[in-house]
């Protein structure tokens, strides 16, 4: 490669992390956005004694996650099991609020 090339390269790739960052940073406070209405919605349930899980409503958010994946080109199962980790927190907080 020549000089040009690698400090194109290196140009390119530093935008591309620069883009990475960023795009982990607005997951992070998504991330935490939701979470602060997952846990409203457990102190509800322990509030009206309603079960921590809701598995009809998580099978729907599943297969939903699942379409917006295929359409935004990325894999649906990756999407599945990083939903599945997420309901899994979620729930563990619910059933922490209810003790």
């Amino acid at each position: 490669m020549t000089d040009d090339a690698t400090t194109r390269a290196a140009a390119l790739l530093k935008g591309h992390r620069e883009s990475i960052d960023r795009l982990d940073a607005i997951l992070v406070y998504t991330l935490g956005e939701r979470f602060k209405h997952t846990q409203a919605v457990g102190k509800l349930k322990a509030e009206h004694d309603l079960p921590p899980s809701d598995p009809a409503r998580e099978a729907a958010q599943i297969a939903r996650l699942e379409d917006l994946a295929t359409r935004a080109d990325l894999d649906p199962e990756f999407a599945k099991k990083f939903l599945n980790f997420i309901i899994a927190e979620v729930i563990q907080h619910h059933k922490q609020q209810q003790t």
